[in-house]
């Protein structure tokens, strides 16, 4: 297995897999629906996310891609440096042998050396808590956009010091910004 962080615009093959690869994957896991949301959701993070605020980490075998994490920059009221980690896809075949969580902690490693201070998520807490994500209410910091399911509001520090409440409000990345994927 090579986990590696990746430029998802480095070129258009590259590019296209990356939005069939989640596809592939959210159709297989939900539904064919679900898959063409979020590969449009991809697309637009990659077609519209400047370079320094959008960060891919890829996982291969034999040359196949069998995971993909993307984090996109999040922008916090009071100038603290943060990122959010979504969309994330394992290959249904790949599930549960630990490749999401290799690829989360190498991409919190990166963040972490980047001098990141804060990174978020939203998704499955029981998952996440395996990399040290810590449910948070939005009186501690606002999502971006109104909560479908307030107890996938993830966040963990990425220094010595913990996550303290954060008043005003928050701003993701444009393609992220649409209240359907929250």
């Amino acid at each position: 297995m090579e986990l590696s962080l990746f430029n998802p615009r480095l070129t258009n093959t590259i590019t296209q897999q990356t939005i069939e690869f989640f596809k592939g994957v959210f159709s297989d896991a939900e539904s064919e629906a679900e898959g063409n949301m979020i590969a449009q959701l991809v697309a637009d993070l990659i077609t519209t996310t400047a370079e320094p605020e959008l960060i891919g980490f890829s996982a291969t075998h034999e040359n196949t891609l069998v995971g993909c994490i993307l984090l996109s920059r999040f922008s916090l009221p009071n100038g603290q440096s943060s990122f959010i980690l979504s969309p994330v896809a394992i290959s249904t075949t790949e599930q549960g042998k630990g490749i999401g969580q290799a690829l989360i902690n190498d991409a919190i490693a990166h963040l972490k050396a980047q001098k990141v201070e804060l990174v978020f998520t939203y998704g499955d807490p029981n998952f996440y808590a395996k990399v040290g994500f810590l449910p948070i209410s939005e009186d501690v910091v606002s999502a971006p956009q109104p909560l479908s399911y307030p107890h996938g509001w993830l966040a963990q520090s990425l220094t010595e010091q913990p996550l303290v409440p954060i008043i005003g409000k928050t701003q993701c990345v444009a393609a992220l910004n649409d209240p359907s994927y929250w």
